[in-house]
């Protein structure tokens, strides 16, 4: 398909602008995490790594960013494995109420935060009578973060169709070894992109963690209760800023893993 130069040029100018928007909030957490004026005056009065220091010598930051980073990996893992199979079941085999199940297992998504925190505060609290804390968020996390993980691989799943698995067992191998050796390796793309969406989710989750934390402190709720406590706010936008530069790694290696997977399918 060619454009003429002046959808070329409108194209272009389109991209440039909604790159603006995107980035040009992220730039000024970046410039601000080095801004010597506690209440971010514009243009900055100064430079200085002062933040940083104090960033890191926080024992609450570390401690918030330790807490994330546990639920949100265990919450993937359980996303991982739930999701999989739940695609699995629900593309390889016919039965009935199989679109309502879908439906259920999608649902937790669409619902608002407000309403997903609410519902599981009272089932925790009154139907099980399970203290809210670590084990009550990741149940929590892992309920949205299972949807991610079965919407891409219920898309792969529905693209490449059942023939290499159907080869495979006509074969001999086995339902497990079919799995192993066929199944998972064509989904390895799709469930990488899923967990790390999933994990990308249960880092920044902050709705549903308010009603189901307790006293457990993960990052999005440690920021916000800095954020406007005095000789706070510098130190929040360091934490942000680091965490900007962190995400670069996995998009980074799920685009490397992408494209290896592309370049020897190709090759076949």
């Amino acid at each position: 398909m060619s454009f003429s130069p002046l959808t070329r040029r409108l194209l272009a100018a389109f991209a440039a602008m909604a790159l603006v928007i995107i980035y040009l909030p992220l730039a000024l957490v970046l410039l601000n995490s080095f801004n010597t004026s506690q209440t971010f005056a514009w243009p900055p009065t100064g430079l200085t790594t002062e933040w940083w220091r104090a960033a890191f010598s926080s024992s609450g930051a570390r401690s918030a960013i330790l807490v994330s980073v546990e639920v949100a990996a265990i919450s993937t893992v359980i996303a991982l494995v739930l999701g999989t199979m739940a695609a699995l079941a629900l593309q390889r085999f016919t039965f009935f109420g199989r679109d309502t199940i879908s439906l259920l297992i999608i649902l937790p998504i669409a619902l608002p935060g407000v309403v997903t925190g609410i519902a599981l505060a009272n089932a925790f609290l009154t139907m099980f009578g399970v203290k809210l804390g670590f084990g009550t968020l990741v149940v929590s996390h892992a309920t949205f973060c299972i949807v991610t993980v079965f919407n891409n691989a219920v898309a792969r799943l529905r693209r490449l169709g059942g023939n290499l698995e159907e080869a495979s067992m006509d074969l001999g191998a086995g339902t497990f070894t079919t799995f192993r050796l066929v199944t998972l390796p064509m989904l390895r793309s799709a469930l990488l992109a899923g967990g790390l969406l999933a994990f990308a989710l249960s880092f920044d989750e902050i709705i549903v963690t308010t009603f189901t934390a307790g006293t457990v402190e993960t990052l999005p709720i440690w920021i916000y209760s800095n954020l406007f406590r005095p000789n706070q706010a510098p130190v929040v936008n360091v934490v942000a800023a680091a965490l900007i530069l962190l995400s670069i790694i996995p998009i980074w290696l799920a685009q490397k893993l992408a494209g290896s997977e592309e370049s020897v399918a190709s090759a076949r």
